[in-house]
């Protein structure tokens, strides 16, 4: 018992000490594996490239088209929240006006809330939304050393490759398949992911337009970009016009039914859509995911939550081809039964 005991505070200990040092190295280890995920995504195009024009033409091509796709993503992101904190501006004065009204409403009724949230500053929000702009060109950057490292990984690709199959069966044929079969989970979990995204951006920006809520355009992109991030961006891509109710109806009212849309319409999609488009191609337990998503936003931040899901279901991939850790895969998947071979 007592050794038992020991081997768990060991590995406890050294799953905190792993995740110290993950943190510690993301700036180096976060473009890293992003680049492989997205290598993983471009590859076919690579490939179907490199077949009609020269090589080293075909690897500058794909790489222009994920610094385009990546590109359209953080301008459509900025312009949104761009134009959210430009709205709060212009619209400063009716703001703090609506503010003093509702809290003297309160204070009519015996419920003192001036002096637990203070005065109104529309600054305040400016700043948020500031913040979060700040936090998305920090992801540029970001972004242009993952493409480094994509430009470089593209041309080794075929490299490993054979390296790999020159090493006959075993662990070398394991760890290839593993990628193949990965990359096509990537695939296709950035497939239902991208058509999700449109779907739901588009269904936001048609309810804002439906209800009078400004910004409606805003609201749509927002919610397009940020349902990339599973469960967590979703909810802030609903907080966002929650508020903005707020402030331009000046009805609880009309927050509450903005919010439960809203609400609605993620769920729908996460619960029913989703699902129905993978089928049984990503065999991952919706608690893992959640926790993936969680567990990745306290390590690495915003990339992170983003790249948390594609990390697990690489590393469940693997575990599945090894005999002796498949029984994680499986326990993992969230279904009953074996996983097919």
């Amino acid at each position: 018992m007592q050794g038992a005991s020991v081997r768990w505070m060991l590995g406890l200990c050294t799953a905190i000490l792993v995740a110290a040092a993950l943190s510690a190295a993301q700036p180096v280890l976060a473009p890293v594996v992003f680049a492989i995920f997205t290598i993983a995504l471009v590859w076919p195009v690579q490939v179907t490239l490199q077949r009609r024009i020269p090589k080293l033409v075909a690897l500058l091509a794909t790489t222009a088209l994920a610094l385009g796709a990546l590109a359209v993503l953080a301008l459509v992101i900025l312009w949104a929240f761009g134009s959210v904190g430009t709205w709060i501006v212009a619209n400063a004065a009716e703001l703090t006006l609506l503010y003093q009204q509702k809290v003297a409403w309160l204070e009519a009724r015996g419920i003192p809330v001036a002096g637990v949230i203070g005065t109104f500053d529309p600054r305040r929000a400016v700043g948020i939304a500031q913040r979060v702009l700040a936090q998305l060109q920090g992801t540029l950057t970001f972004l242009l050393l993952t493409l480094v490292f994509v430009a470089l990984g593209l041309a080794e690709v075929d490299v490993a490759r054979r390296q790999l199959e020159r090493r006959g069966e075993g662990v070398p044929a394991a760890l290839l398949r593993a990628a193949r079969r990965s990359a096509g989970k990537f695939r296709t979990y950035m497939m239902v992911r991208t058509i999700m995204s449109m779907l739901t951006g588009l269904v936001v920006w048609a309810f804002a337009k439906v209800i009078g809520l400004e910004l409606a355009a805003e609201w749509g992109a927002i919610a397009l970009v940020l349902n990339y991030i599973p469960f967590i961006g979703p909810l802030v891509a609903t907080l966002f016009p929650t508020t903005f109710a707020i402030l331009q109806f000046g009805e609880w009212q009309a927050a509450l039914t903005v919010f439960v849309v809203l609400q609605v319409v993620q769920s729908v999609g996460g619960s029913a859509i989703e699902p129905w488009l993978t089928g049984a191609r990503l065999a991952v337990s919706p608690f893992m995911v959640l926790l993936a998503v969680f567990l990745g936003s306290l390590l690495w931040g915003i990339q992170g939550a983003f790249i948390g899901v594609p990390v697990l279901i690489g590393a469940l991939v693997l575990c599945e081809e090894f005999p002796a850790s498949r029984w994680v895969a499986e326990l993992l998947s969230g279904r009953d039964g074996p996983l097919p071979r």
